[in-house]
């Protein structure tokens, strides 16, 4: 398929009719499977070398491992022919069950075999993975990302197909300006997504990261530790403003007087111009400036 072709496709043959081939979650043992076409020797396939998803959470793993020794795998597999060795197979969806099998020791898994390019192989990966229900926040994020960059999806399109609010989208996607540090305790699991929203775009983020889990603070606490770090970091850098001469001050006092409210003349160092600056105290007294000035 050409890439021309492809970018004039929309949703066509993009996220809604590529998502019916995807499993949201690793079934329940007890629910029906869905039908295999065939069964192949589990040493026929191989992973993904372009699988987006990078962690696999141990107790998840051994929790799938123990289900498929007992059950069998319910959900197929869905793999593509793969160039190279005669009958070997690449996994488009499915790498955690396959891996499961292997800790199971089972000799052959059932799969459904597809005729996918190499983008619709990254684009299903990247959208099981998305709906996984264990995926961490960084991953998540990462999947939206890929899904925006690569295939031009927009935000209304992928939270139409997958079921998310376009805010939410947009709000993962945020968490990937994060430093590398915060990142990482949020793919650990020991900073929620709710924490780390509340320090996007923070100068101190790490640091306040790091307070954040070591005294256990609340989303809550953790927003309002955020306003008050950045508010203190912005009246530190602001500079301190500097004395004004006895000159301008003499003439803020007369004018003042002759005024009959507060003046503030403001005169930009080293030129010739400034501002000059009155203060009402209420509408009475501006109706009072207005007529004056307009020689009423």
């Amino acid at each position: 398929m050409s890439s021309s072709k492809r970018n004039n496709r929309g949703l066509g043959r993009g996220l809604s009719a590529l998502m019916s081939d995807v499993a949201p979650n690793d079934p329940d043992p007890s629910s029906a499977p869905t039908s295999a076409e065939r069964f192949i020797a589990i040493d026929q396939i191989y992973p993904n070398p372009d699988q987006p998803r990078r962690t696999f959470d141990d107790q998840a793993m051994e929790d799938l491992t123990a289900s498929i020794a007992e059950k069998g795998v319910i959900q197929p597999l869905i793999v593509r022919r793969k160039d190279g060795p005669k009958g070997a197979y690449e996994i488009v969806a499915g790498e955690r069950r396959w891996r499961a099998s292997q800790k199971a020791q089972l000799h052959e898994v059932p799969v459904i075999v597809r005729e996918f390019d190499d983008v619709e192989v990254l684009e299903v990966a990247i959208i099981e993975n998305i709906q996984r229900s264990d995926l961490n926040a960084i991953d998540e994020a990462a999947g939206y990302k890929q899904l925006m960059e690569k295939f031009g999806r927009t935000q209304e399109e992928m939270g139409k197909a997958l079921g998310k609010s376009r805010s939410h989208i947009a709000n993962s996607v945020r968490l990937l300006t994060l430093p590398d540090s915060v990142q990482t305790l949020l793919a650990d699991g020991r900073l929620s997504s709710g924490h780390a929203r509340t320090l996007v775009g923070h100068p101190d983020a790490d640091t306040l990261a790091a307070e954040i889990v070591k005294k256990g603070l609340s989303v809550r606490d953790a927003e309002k530790l955020a306003k008050a770090g950045k508010s203190s970091k912005q009246k530190a850098s602001q500079p301190a403003p500097k004395a004004k001469d006895a000159d301008t001050v003499q003439v803020e006092n007369e004018l003042a007087a002759q005024l009959g409210m507060k003046v503030s003349v403001n005169h930009a160092a080293g030129r010739e111009n400034g501002q000059l600056v009155l203060h009402y105290r209420d509408l009475e007294q501006l109706d009072d400036l207005l007529r004056l000035l307009s020689g009423g």
